[in-house]
């Protein structure tokens, strides 16, 4: 299947519900973040190269009002006011020698002319969003966060490339983890050059505290995500390395698997700072330090299938290696592709007692290929067949993208 990009700007718009009634404890907004070029490609198009859009399903009493803006980064506001693409797509451009020299000259050149500065950013802000410190964020690996806030009416507004007072001075994970108990986050950032992974955290305010660099990492390894526990910070070193001049000299992926390296886990304290002993890995799987945090939850657990996906599976992960562990599914029908699902738990009664951790809902955008409907899905997610408790139909499509979250309501008027 062919992503179809370009799909333009929607302005707060009101929405159908066809079926069933959207829950009380939906009132917030649903907000996918994924790629979406300016620019209909005239070369190779790879999707992680599109620009970031945000689609935004605002949830109030029962009606649904979607929103759908790009992330008005500077790679994009420039692009837009020049009427072209300046800044060469990393994953297609750069796909052979000639294209890399031809393509690399024309941006050093528009540099040097002044039409474009890569000190003030070169990133799509097209993977994620995150929430914390009473600032959400949309996230792309390669920058800063793009900070954003809903309106009133559901529009989407950016505010800011945000440096945290300068203390964040280059770029940072599209998978940030927020500690739901102290407000805390949690990330780090890799790069080509040592040290190849840096860990730093943020307070409950937002405020950045000092980089603690990883030297125990001997080599550049692809790190897109990483773990916490109520102590620690998992980072997997993984058989993946980059090597973008294999890219540009052979065409392909800057990513590379490399079979004779042994794969390690990095530990670290969550709230280690910079001179303090660490950190901790472990060698082949061997413990040395191991600390006693468990990483892993024997309960039932929600996943997601793929990017791309014909319906969505429930998991008990208890269950043992080679039991049957499909609790529930759902399909979305012939044509009918979605992406990641996101789970909200529904507001307790009394107290957190009275909650499974099943008893939900799932979120997601489907777009039905066949009749070029895109819809917004409300599942139960403790029911055996994921049962639909809600459909809202949307005005236009939603491309398939990338990493949501949902916010409530109390949340979004902090923002």
């Amino acid at each position: 299947m062919v992503e179809k990009p370009n799909i333009n700007e929607l302005p707060p718009t009101e929405c159908e519900v066809i079926q069933g009634s959207l829950p009380s404890c939906l009132d917030g907004a649903y907000i996918r973040n994924g790629p979406n070029p300016q620019y209909h490609p005239r070369g190779p198009y790879h999707l992680f190269d599109g620009d970031g859009m945000l689609h935004s399903l605002r949830i109030s009493q029962g009606r649904a009002t979607l929103c759908s803006r790009y992330v008005k980064t500077y790679k994009y506001t420039t692009e837009r006011n020049m009427g072209f693409s300046v800044v060469p797509n990393f994953f297609s451009s750069f796909s052979s020698l000639p294209a890399c020299l031809a393509r690399g000259a024309l941006y050093a050149t528009r540099i040097i002319i002044g039409h474009y500065n890569p000190a003030k950013g070169t990133g799509l802000a097209n993977t994620s969003l995150a929430l914390f410190g009473n600032r959400l964020s949309a996230l792309g690996e390669s920058d800063l966060p793009y900070v954003v806030r809903l309106t009133s009416n559901g529009d989407i507004e950016t505010l800011d490339r945000h440096d945290f007072d300068e203390k964040l001075l280059a770029s940072m994970t599209a998978h940030p983890k927020v500690d739901p108990d102290s407000g805390e986050a949690f990330a780090f950032k890799y790069g080509l050059i040592r040290p190849f992974l840096t860990y730093f955290y943020f307070d409950a305010n937002g405020n950045k505290l000092p980089d603690v660099p990883i030297m125990s990492m001997a080599h550049p390894s692809f790190l897109h995500d990483f773990a916490i526990t109520k102590n620690y910070a998992l980072f997997a070193d993984i058989q993946i390395g980059i090597k973008p001049i294999k890219m540009i000299f052979r065409g392909g992926s800057p990513m590379i698997l490399d079979p004779a390296k042994v794969p390690r886990v990095e530990i670290i304290p969550s709230r280690t700072c910079l001179g303090e002993n660490g950190p901790y890995p472990l060698h082949d799987g061997e413990s040395k330090n191991r600390p006693k945090d468990r990483v892993g939850n024997e309960a039932t657990d929600l996943i997601k299938k793929s990017r791309l996906c014909s319906g969505v599976v429930k998991l008990d992960v208890s269950k043992g290696e080679f039991q049957e562990c499909t609790v529930a599914s759902r399909m979305y029908g012939p044509g009918c592709y979605g992406g990641e699902p996101f789970f909200v738990a529904k507001a307790p009664k009394n107290s957190q007692a009275d909650v499974e951790e099943d008893d939900g809902y799932l979120l997601s955008y489907v777009h039905n290929e066949n009749i070029g409907e895109s819809r917004f899905l409300v599942m139960d997610a403790k029911s055996p067949n994921l049962d639909i408790v809600a459909t809202v139909k949307l005005p236009q499509r939603v491309p398939y993208g990338f990493h949501g979250l949902f916010v409530k309501e109390r949340e979004l008027n902090k923002l």
